[in-house]
């Protein structure tokens, strides 16, 4: 139980990559608590790794909106308060709302995606950071994405914001280090959740993505929750500032290509951009 007497906080931790890393972190003994927006859906996850694990420390779960300045400082209140102290933090929650060719973007969703994966893992630094470095060190680890290094067309605002998450890793380990915070990120590739059902079920894009996937198989949460253990553990005291691909080498090749989901709903012209001009735009 390496991270044994930790208390780590994990926000999005109620699904999917976040919740396969809370339960890693439980498994080895840390005190962890679960944020996220659903009430729910948190304490389904911290149930079902009471269950998996019955002898690891209580999952605590904490309600917030990371988007909420006043209540992502109030989670990490609250997980200092749970484990005498806040030894480490994983930034996980995020999403995307834009889907689409740039020249039709929503623009209300774009900001929408902006302040979740942006301000949201900001607040999350701002307040763990502060937390660890009046405690005398301790670790960040943020959850990025493959977008974030290698295009995904008609992503929209996702990867354009997790490159803002891998910059803000880096501008926080540097200003960070002297304190003893360590801050690192992790881009994850094609991960197993539901939220990747749709790829996973389509013959073609579930094709597209082996093809440029040199270990040739879909990643599992536990590929990411190991890595995030290890960077939260005492075995990478020399590692910060790094912003580390999980992602079964697709990195080495191309993005996904989902013009077969989308071009039905578009159309060819619109992918590449054609939208019609608009009575504004012709004045």
């Amino acid at each position: 139980m390496s991270l044994s007497g930790k208390s780590i906080l994990v926000t999005g931790g109620g699904s999917g990559i976040g919740a396969g890393i809370a339960a890693k972190l439980a498994a080895e003994g840390a005190a962890v608590t679960v944020v996220g927006r659903t009430a729910q859906r948190l304490a389904a996850a911290a149930a079902s790794i009471a269950e998996a694990y019955p002898d690891a420390p209580p999952v605590r779960v904490h309600v917030a909106d990371i988007t909420d300045e006043e209540q992502t400082a109030g989670a990490v209140a609250a997980a200092a308060q749970h484990g005498g102290g806040l030894h480490g933090t994983v930034a996980c929650a995020g999403g995307n709302e834009t889907i689409g060719p740039v020249t039709q973007i929503d623009t209300a969703a774009w900001k929408r995606t902006v302040d979740l994966n942006v301000n949201g893992t900001m607040f999350t630094v701002k307040y763990a950071a502060a937390e660890l470095v009046r405690a005398g060190g301790g670790a960040i680890v943020a959850i990025s994405s493959i977008a974030a290094s290698n295009t995904h067309r008609w992503f929209g605002a996702y990867g354009v914001t997790k490159s803002a998450v891998d910059h803000l890793v880096r501008l926080a380990a540097d200003e960070l280090g002297p304190s003893g915070v360590r801050v690192n990120g992790i881009r994850p590739g094609l991960i197993r959740t539901d939220l990747v059902a749709p790829i996973l079920t389509s013959a073609e894009l579930s094709a597209d993505y082996q093809e440029n996937t040199p270990l040739g198989r879909v990643g599992e949460t536990s590929d990411v929750a190991d890595l995030a253990s290890f960077l939260l553990g005492d075995s990478s005291t020399w590692i910060t500032g790094q912003v580390i691909n999980v992602d079964g080498g697709q990195c080495l090749r191309r993005g996904p290509d989902f013009a077969s989901m989308l071009e039905p709903i578009f159309g060819a012209d619109g992918l590449r951009g054609v939208v019609e001009r608009s009575g504004a735009e012709g004045n």
